[in-house]
């Protein structure tokens, strides 16, 4: 990690920049959680943030840097399965910026809508959210917009404002359990850590449908899966992120890796023991936290419910007791 570039002083004004847009979301200790693995549990609630999602945060310090350093940019262009998106649009519309999304084919209706709602225009490409990527890369030169990828420092940035808040009000955890996708939200929360130098393990989670960080944390080297069909989508990616995988696998302490069924029930047990409804990636850090129950006991942790943004097809299918893709 980057002392410099991710230092305690530099982290606390992105946050202050965050928090001119929106406030600090809440963490809870939930008791029932608790009870349920033997250990004292708290959730950081990102679902609650004005976009469903932790991804605002880095828009908000992103766009703000892009405006300044680069004041001849008149649009931005990205590729996102929706998270993202939904943050460079809000924040590039704020901004007076033309906001183009590239998403796979088969996306989120909703999360779609979503994008559209804060000004995007949305064009669908490709079977995943590599292909995406690819051809927003192409799109850029042609139309002449920024791209944006979905990890960047000043995302990270912005994202390290939850890790903050966290460690802030929730002393000596022993770890926190955070989703790997794109790689933002775990070196977010690494640079959180690092910052406040604290001891916390970080520990990532992957769905076995897209294993890519897990199999490159154990081999040592960036690893390519031919896809990744996880109804996570916020972490279906198939390749790691050169950057973001430079950083977490320094400093993560191990990755869990857990089955889509799990996923799926851990969305269940949230919306049981916290009445909070939150989408696959959002929770796959406590399937990660319930896989490990053995090694847990006692243990004071936290998990990261990433987002919240779930269409209502899907979350029929999930609170009726069932996989979505299975």
């Amino acid at each position: 990690m980057n002392e410099s570039r991710y230092s305690l002083d530099i982290l606390r004004s992105a946050a202050e920049q965050v928090y001119q847009e929106m406030p600090p979301t809440p963490q809870y200790e939930w008791p029932l959680l608790g009870d349920r693995l033997g250990a004292t549990i708290w959730l950081k609630h990102e679902n609650h943030t004005p976009t469903g999602a932790f991804k605002i945060r880095g828009g908000i310090t992103f766009i703000d840097w892009l405006v300044n350093e680069h004041p001849e940019v008149s649009g931005i262009i990205t590729a996102t399965r929706g998270n993202h998106g939904q943050a460079q649009a809000r924040a590039a519309r704020k901004a007076g910026l033309q906001a183009v999304i590239v998403v796979p084919h088969g996306n989120s209706i909703e999360k779609n809508a979503a994008m559209r709602g804060f000004g995007a225009e949305l064009i669908e490409y490709g079977q995943d959210f590599n292909e995406a990527a690819a051809y927003a890369e192409h799109l850029a030169s042609e139309r002449n917009l920024k791209l944006v990828s979905a990890f960047h420092p000043e995302i990270v940035r912005g994202v390290a404002s939850y890790g903050l808040e966290l460690f802030d009000a929730v002393l000596s955890l022993d770890a926190v359990y955070v989703p790997i996708g794109n790689g933002s939200g775990i070196c977010g929360t690494i640079a959180a850590r690092d910052a406040l130098g604290l001891s916390t393990k970080v520990i990532g989670v992957v769905s076995e449908r897209a294993p890519a960080a897990k199999m490159g944390l154990e081999t040592g080297k960036i690893v390519s899966k031919g896809k990744a069909d996880t109804f996570a989508d916020g972490v279906a990616v198939r390749t790691p992120n050169t950057e973001a995988f430079e950083i977490y696998s320094k400093h993560v302490d191990h990755i869990v890796m857990v089955d889509d069924d799990a996923i799926a029930d851990a969305i269940r047990i949230i919306w049981q023991d916290t009445h909070n409804l939150v989408e696959g990636a959002g929770a796959i850090a406590l399937a990660g936290m319930i896989a490990e129950k053995d090694q847990i006991a006692g243990k004071r942790l936290a998990a990261i419910l990433t987002g919240g943004n779930m269409d209502q097809s899907m979350v029929a299918a999930v609170l009726a007791g069932r996989t979505p893709l299975s």
